[in-house]
């Protein structure tokens, strides 16, 4: 039965109901572990590797007591799936579930120089399992339910952001068939700001005009109850073309949805801005720029909680360190909503994404994409 609290995908707080915010976060997790790998000679010294790692808070995201090592290793081998997923928590409201604001997943193949990201959406119909650490029995609800419900631990009054993630990637496990994560990440809000504003912005190329719901173009938020009568006030304006962003104004831009395309489009812009900030890491004005670098790294480390099943996240950025954004491929999964208007239930994915998880369980993502550029996200 639902968990206290959580309804459908919604957080109640008193007799308020607020649906759980669409913005994403977690393309800094990715953009991060690039950037740690980028430092090349910088993270050659034992001293600086130490006290990367030791920024980086572990804990146990999968339930298996493999939080980190105690030394760094290089030692990771074989194909490579890593769960990604950013929140939003309210400083003002500590007691809240944590949201799956985003879910993406990177599979890298097996020589560990290219990779493939695809997002599963927020609102993703799917059986949640039982999960006794939470008292939850399981049930069908929309995916981004899973880390609410469970996070929310007998006994305790703050919600375990880890055992959330645990049974979100159970949820994922039950509804992909990958059977494991070799790693995972949690990156929050506040962290999404911060790094992009320590490398200095990032510069993105937009592909349509996208209007901002929540901001005036000063930045500060607009007037209004979004699921009342909706904002009001002048809005945000960012034109098609190319753009330095500042941290705010790349938030800002990855959380839009109310666009032609909703949610999927949403995904796309992450994927983009993605990119953009990997190639942002490894530009000059960032990896010949220690101060620059050490800021950016310190400002990951502080926004990351990561889970490597027993290697470090400077382990995979080693294991990472020849990937650019040009091997990387952004993965679109077709889906649909199901139900209209007040009948609206959530979203499915449409064939051939039973086929791609196919493909990413068996390491035969080159073919199959080969076979499916339809599928590349531009």
């Amino acid at each position: 039965m639902p968990v206290e609290g959580i309804r459908d995908g919604r957080v109640e707080l008193g007799k308020a109901k607020r649906r759980l915010p669409r913005w994403a976060v977690l393309c800094t997790i990715f953009g991060t572990l690039l950037v740690l790998g980028s430092g090349g000679t910088l993270l050659a010294s034992e001293v600086l590797l130490s006290r990367y790692e030791g920024s980086v808070k572990t804990a146990d995201l999968f339930g298996d007591q493999a939080a980190a090592s105690e030394e760094p290793k290089t030692d990771i081998k074989g194909p490579l799936n890593i769960l990604l997923v950013g929140i939003d928590p309210r400083l003002d409201n500590p007691n809240e579930p944590p949201r799956s604001d985003s879910i993406l997943i990177l599979h890298v193949p097996d020589a560990h120089d290219r990779a493939y990201l695809f997002s599963l959406p927020r609102d993703l119909l799917v059986e949640i399992p039982p999960f006794p650490k939470a008292d939850f029995g399981g049930g069908r609800d929309k995916i981004n339910a899973a880390m609410a419900y469970g996070s929310r631990v007998p006994g305790q009054e703050k919600p375990d952001s880890a055992k959330g993630f645990e049974l979100l990637a159970m949820t994922i496990t039950r509804y992909t068939g990958i059977k494991r994560f070799d790693a995972g990440a949690i990156v929050n809000f506040q962290g999404f700001r911060k790094i992009v504003d320590a490398m200095g912005g990032v510069t993105m190329t937009l592909d349509m005009d996208i209007r901002s719901e929540h901001l005036k173009p000063d930045g500060s938020g607009r007037d209004g109850n979004p699921r009342g009568d909706g904002y009001v006030g002048s809005q945000k304006l960012y034109k098609k073309g190319t753009h330095h962003l500042k941290g705010w104004e790349a938030l800002d831009i990855v959380r839009q949805r109310k666009t032609v395309g909703g949610d999927y489009v949403r995904q796309r812009h992450q994927q983009q801005f993605l990119k953009a900030m990997v190639d942002q890491a490894f530009s000059k004005d960032v990896v010949t720029n220690p101060l620059k670098l050490d800021s950016v790294l310190r400002a990951a480390g502080q926004s990351l909680t990561f889970n490597g099943r027993g290697h470090s996240v400077v382990d995979y950025a080693i294991t990472l360190r020849n990937i650019r954004s040009s091997s990387i491929t952004m993965v679109k999964l077709p889906g649909e909503g199901v139900g209209k208007g007040s009948n609206y239930r959530g979203e499915r994915l449409l064939p051939p994404s039973e086929d791609f998880f196919d493909a990413v369980r068996r390491d035969t993502v080159d073919t199959f994409m080969a076979s499916h550029p339809e599928l590349v996200n531009k």
